[in-house]
């Protein structure tokens, strides 16, 4: 399940929501401490894990 980072334009708070794809699309999230909806997504890295088999 992917991970999105938000930051509250109210509060500056800055949180991690896991969400799927398809929730991420269409969820409303709101800020974990002043519950303000005007966030902005921030761009985060990206962790791959593969399997090597020889």
């Amino acid at each position: 399940m992917p991970a999105y980072e938000y930051q509250c334009q109210k509060c500056q708070e800055v949180f991690t929501v896991f969400l799927t794809l398809a929730e991420h699309g269409h969820k409303r999230t709101v800020c974990p401490k002043c519950k303000g909806r005007k966030l902005t997504q921030l761009l985060g890295g990206v962790s791959v894990i593969t399997s090597k088999k020889s």
